[in-house]
């Protein structure tokens, strides 16, 4: 059976007290498997590339996704703890929460619904798409050696949406929960899990809702997108001894966002953004105040709101919130920029590491390879930081390609160029007779090999 160099099994024994002792053996071998395989992560094929296709007990490395023993959370907290040793372990933790559509077909797949296509569609186009809905956190950390922040998953949930989420979840006795209602339960767990770190989540709009912001400002930081039509009012002002009636919730009610927007008398400061949405720099004008967002029904929420405006009317107006009425503004733009690395994590896991290319129809196996290859994307990014301590980065550059900085292509070849070293020339040949080959062609051959998506 293949085995894990030295060096990488040092990093994963920590995950080893989750799986029992029959099935770590089976777990290594299927992680080796989805590191080296191109193309479709399926169980074969990390089988295949192994050169364990002719196993008969192949089904033993089914079982490890749809009846073994184990549970993704503690799985979740041990990664997550090696991400924040190694790349924050100060300051505060910065959290990307976003949610993502795996287009999957098939009638055994039970928690399938029909969403939008966010990739597909257009402002004048929807597009809808059957598949899963994941809602996935990512932890935002700068990369030393790639020279930019990364967004590395850590924790993942299965959130089916309405009717099919409340169907899927009756037949297995549960309640259905809403988006905001797993981000609640997931960051009041991370709070637990570091109850000394400040939290910062950075979400869309999605998750600008006033029971949600209520429910979790006293643990973390929420930093999201406002509504330029926000009912906002000042704090409420105190009550005059002997006072009759209920307290007042609010004061005087301010104008809109998109009032202020338009108003000449609104004081702007220009500030430059670095990295703002894929370009190097962005100057932008900014306006901030703290007021408190309420709705009727609903419990007041105090906030600090930034009004974001192009000086070039290249993208209309824009407000973001933030929980935390003392952040500056400048502070809270560049957390909120950073979501964007989110989006390109969903790219690379469907580009280099076949997610959506499964074929599990168990709602177990379901239920646990989605986050396996999400948390790949991390696991392989610890691998190639601790792979080249304080060394430069292998970059491939082509002549028509000027690429300076890796990129997680690079950092995945890079864990799989010493996995191929290791179970090359881990021992001597077994039979005697040799084929010489020369250098250069087998170089381009691992070129190829490690860099196959």
């Amino acid at each position: 059976m293949p085995t894990l160099p030295p060096d990488i099994m040092a990093l994963l024994v920590t995950f080893a007290p989750v799986f029992s002792r029959p099935v770590w053996p089976h777990v290594q071998v299927l992680l080796l498997g989805a590191i080296l395989a191109p193309g479709q992560r399926m169980v074969t094929s990390a089988l295949r590339v192994l050169g364990l296709d002719h196993l008969a007990s192949f089904q033993t490395y089914h079982r490890v996704l749809n009846r073994a023993v184990w549970s993704s959370l503690p799985l979740s907290r041990l990664l997550l703890g090696a991400l924040v040793t190694t790349f924050a372990p100060d300051g505060p933790l910065v959290i990307g929460i976003d949610e993502t559509i795996e287009r999957r077909r098939g009638a055994k797949i039970k928690a399938k619904g029909i969403y939008r296509d966010p990739v597909r569609s257009s402002r004048s186009h929807v597009v809808k798409a059957s598949g899963l809905r994941w809602i996935s956190l990512m932890l935002l950390v700068p990369i030393p050696w790639a020279e930019r922040v990364w967004a590395l998953p850590f924790l993942t949930v299965l959130a089916p949406r309405v009717p099919s989420g409340c169907r899927y979840h009756a037949q297995r006795g549960r309640r259905h929960k809403a988006i905001t209602d797993w981000a609640r339960q997931a960051i009041r767990l991370l709070h637990r899990w570091y109850p000394a770190r400040r939290l910062v989540i950075v979400a869309d709009s999605e998750y600008a809702a006033l029971a949600f912001l209520a429910a979790t400002r006293q643990a973390a930081t929420i930093v999201t997108r406002l509504r330029l039509d926000a009912r906002l009012f000042a704090p409420a002002p105190p009550r005059r001894p002997g006072q009759r009636g209920r307290p007042r919730l609010v004061g005087q009610r301010f104008p809109s966002l998109a009032t202020r927007a338009a108003d000449a008398a609104t004081t702007w400061t220009s500030i430059t953004m670095p990295r703002w949405y894929g370009e190097r720099e962005r100057a932008i004008d900014i306006a901030s105040d703290t007021a408190v967002w309420y709705h009727p029904g609903l419990p007041p929420v105090p906030i600090r709101w930034v009004l974001i405006r192009d000086p070039q009317g290249t993208f209309p107006t824009q407000a973001l919130l933030c929980t935390d009425l003392a952040a500056a503004p400048e502070q809270i733009v560049s957390w909120f920029v950073l979501r964007w690395q989110l989006e390109v994590t969903f790219h690379e896991v469907r580009a280099h590491l076949g997610v959506e290319t499964q074929r599990q129809w168990s709602d177990r196996a379901i239920a646990r390879t989605t986050p396996a290859l999400l948390g790949l994307f991390s696991l392989i990014t610890l691998l190639a930081h601790h792979l080249q301590p304080g060394a430069e980065s292998p970059v491939r550059r082509a002549a028509w390609y000027a690429k300076t900085t890796p990129t997680f292509l690079d950092a995945i070849a890079l864990v799989r160029r010493h996995l191929w070293a290791h179970l090359t020339f881990r021992t001597s040949a077994g039979e005697g007779d040799m084929v010489k080959v020369p250098r250069s062609l087998v170089e381009h051959w691992s070129e190829l090999l490690c860099y196959a998506a």
